[in-house]
């Protein structure tokens, strides 16, 4: 075994900066999702969670990786078995039975119980059953990072849909705004105050408005379809009552990225599991060079006719040890050692991938988050300005001392503010569950669980 180790070395959280003190408010809760206050959202997330084909997939995984584990397990309890054995055979004349056996044709049977139990005095077995189990777990976070995952497919879905919803409204007003401007123009027009120019400009604004509700349209449909493959409603449409962002309840986010942020991801602690069982494949490899101490033992009846069988003399019966040490086997056994440690390594670099990959996902959605919360502080002001010019155009207006072209210059910049304010509203709510789904989505590791552990533990 000499000259094969493991070089790589597990990330703890001060070594990529998670250091001081866990903040509360980063952790959410388990159904983060009623937190937004609508009901209709609610009931999607349930229905995915319980229809969801990807979500079965990774359940049906959990439960072929616990079944391996009660086999390793099985290794390390005392074997017994039944046999039954009955032959007709003719005995060579030639052979090592004298006559009258020799030359003739005779039954003979054998009823048995055989019973085996593998000593596990270096660990061979039990290093098996932790690998097997710490497969298991890691499949169990598979499954729940799956589950976060889908929760968070279906409420960024749902939002798109309540945004695309809001954008039509908006949109249709902005048609409506343009058809009363091309008959405003027209009227100019006639009245000799415009050109064919300005007309010819009014009626280009219509097509491209109708475009933009066209272009929405679309984008619902696509919401609803993605939200329907989501909770495996097929060809259903999902959603009956269509969504509105104003209805939907913003929740709290965390500014900081949360210094106990390893501990609340389940794709963090899969990728930990995979470390241990790959450390307890190693020590399985190298408990290999060591011998097996088995003890065997059989009893029960064996004669030659089978009408005397079950007769007093047939009983036989056998116990002892049985070892098996290697000796020379080609390099097989250090080409295996070298192959888990290589697999030991490989799972603590992608744990370390894992973690780096956490780090920036969360420090983004909180960069998104400040920001888009900054743009709309910014945003309402501009919204304000251009809402009070409308009114001052159309005061102007009553009072016979601005055109109605003014009014409705006016209120294009106020749809325009009223846009960019859906797309930010949607945008924050997107953030916010981007956000719970960075710092692990209310998944909460088993309290038996470690938090960290070292790459070479399991190995020793």
């Amino acid at each position: 075994m000499s000259g094969i180790e493991p070089q790589s070395k597990l990330r703890d959280a001060a070594s990529v900066g998670l250091s001081g003190t866990a903040m509360a408010s980063a952790v959410p809760a388990a159904e983060w999702w009623r937190d937004f206050g609508d009901e209709q959202l609610n009931q999607l997330i349930a229905l995915a969670l319980k229809d969801n084909p990807t979500l079965k997939t990774a359940q049906a995984r959990l439960a072929r990786a616990q079944a391996v584990s009660e086999v390793a397990e099985s290794s390390k309890l005392p074997q017994l078995n039944g046999s039954f054995d009955a032959t007709r055979q003719k005995y060579s004349a030639n052979g090592l039975y004298p006559p009258p056996i020799a030359g003739s044709i005779n039954n003979s049977g054998t009823l048995q119980l055989n019973a085996s139990w593998e000593l596990d005095f270096f660990g061979k077995n039990q290093a098996a059953l932790d690998a097997a189990l710490g497969t298991a777990r890691a499949a169990q976070a598979d499954a729940d990072a799956a589950r976060v995952l889908l929760a968070s497919n279906v409420a960024r879905s749902y939002f798109q849909l309540a945004r695309t919803n809001d954008q039509l409204t908006v949109a249709k007003r902005t048609l409506a705004q343009r058809e009363e401007s091309l008959k405003l123009v027209g009227d100019r027009v006639r009245a000799g105050l415009d050109t064919q120019l300005e007309q010819k400009q009014s009626e280009g604004a219509l097509p491209e408005a109708r475009q933009q509700i066209e272009a929405l349209q679309e984008q619902a449909e696509l919401a609803q379809h993605a939200l329907a493959a989501l909770t495996g409603q097929g060809n259903r449409q999902p959603v009956a009552a269509p969504p509105s962002l104003a209805a939907l309840k913003p929740v709290p986010a965390p500014t900081e990225l949360p210094a106990n942020l390893l501990a609340q991801r389940a794709d963090i602690a899969a990728a930990r599991w995979r470390v241990e069982a790959a450390g307890y494949d190693v020590k399985n490899a190298k408990a290999q060079f060591y011998p097996n101490i088995n003890l065997m033992a059989f009893v029960g009846l064996n004669s030659l006719g089978l009408g005397r069988l079950l007769n007093v003399g047939s009983e036989q019966w056998g116990v002892g040890p049985a070892v098996r040490l290697p000796i020379f086997e080609g390099g097989k056994l250090r080409a295996n050692l070298r192959g888990k440690t290589a697999d030991l390594d490989a799972a603590v670099e992608s744990y370390n991938g894992a973690v780096l990959d956490a780090i920036h996902d969360t420090a983004d959605q909180v960069s998104s988050a400040r920001s888009v919360a900054r743009q709309q502080a910014e945003q309402r002001d501009a919204q304000a300005a251009a809402e009070s010019a409308y009114q001052i155009a159309l005061q102007r207006y009553r009072a016979g001392l601005g055109t109605y072209l003014n009014v409705l210059t006016a209120e294009t910049a106020v749809l325009n503010q009223r846009r960019l304010a859906v797309d930010l509203a949607a945008r924050a709510l997107d953030t916010q569950v981007g956000l719970i789904r960075a710092v692990g989505g209310g998944w909460q590791a088993d309290a038996t669980v470690p938090i960290a552990m070292n790459a070479s533990k399991a190995s020793q």
